[in-house]
């Protein structure tokens, strides 16, 4: 089993920088990819940005891709969200899920806010 814990939301003002942070536990080593998710309210939750273990990464083209970028801490267990030029739309709950060996998943850590005001 692998667990993940988000944290490093907050409050910034359009245009700013926030970097989230998504740390795994447990048996870290069945990890192939880190997913971001996000969800607005009233709506659904959203592909946000993935990073594999190969280094590859995809992002969500219409809302994200160029302000966003994922990356892993080297040498640890942590997953970031750096996010610049933040936008109002970009308010959220932010969840991170980690992709095992087999196709399971972690499932959801209990998110962290980020609020972007104009």
């Amino acid at each position: 089993q692998v667990q993940v814990v988000e944290s490093g939301g907050g409050s910034a003002q359009a245009g700013g920088s926030l970097t989230l942070s998504c740390a795994a536990s447990g048996r870290t080593f069945t990890i192939i990819a880190m997913d971001w998710f996000r969800q607005a309210p009233g709506k659904e939750r959203e592909f946000v940005a993935r990073l594999t273990w190969g280094g590859d990464t995809i992002y969500n083209d219409n809302s994200v891709k160029g302000r966003f970028t994922i990356f892993r801490e080297n040498g640890k267990n942590t997953w970031k969200l750096q996010m610049n030029s933040l936008k109002p739309e970009d308010t959220a709950i932010y969840y991170c899920q980690a992709i095992l060996q087999g196709g399971s998943n972690s499932g959801w850590g209990q998110g962290t806010q980020v609020t972007v005001s104009s």
